[in-house]
């Protein structure tokens, strides 16, 4: 496990590429043209992002962001 500071600035900077990356991947998996061995594998990292960005967010942004567990 690492450990990092950061300032308010960087908070706020990271929120932002962390919601922009969840946004960008939540269209990917709605994308039909993906096949399923992709969109697995977006699916495994969108975990990971959304775990980080748990963090930082509020209840109220992290429930935008909240998935259901089976792959459409």
């Amino acid at each position: 496990m690492l450990g990092i500071l950061f300032n308010e600035r960087e908070c706020k900077e990271l929120d932002y590429v962390l919601r922009k990356e969840l946004d960008e991947m939540l269209l990917d998996l709605h994308d039909k043209r993906i096949d399923g061995e992709i969109k697995s594998a977006i699916e495994a990292r969108y975990q990971v992002i959304f775990r980080m960005f748990a963090r930082l967010a509020s209840p109220k942004e992290l429930s935008r962001y909240a998935r259901n567990r089976r792959i459409p």
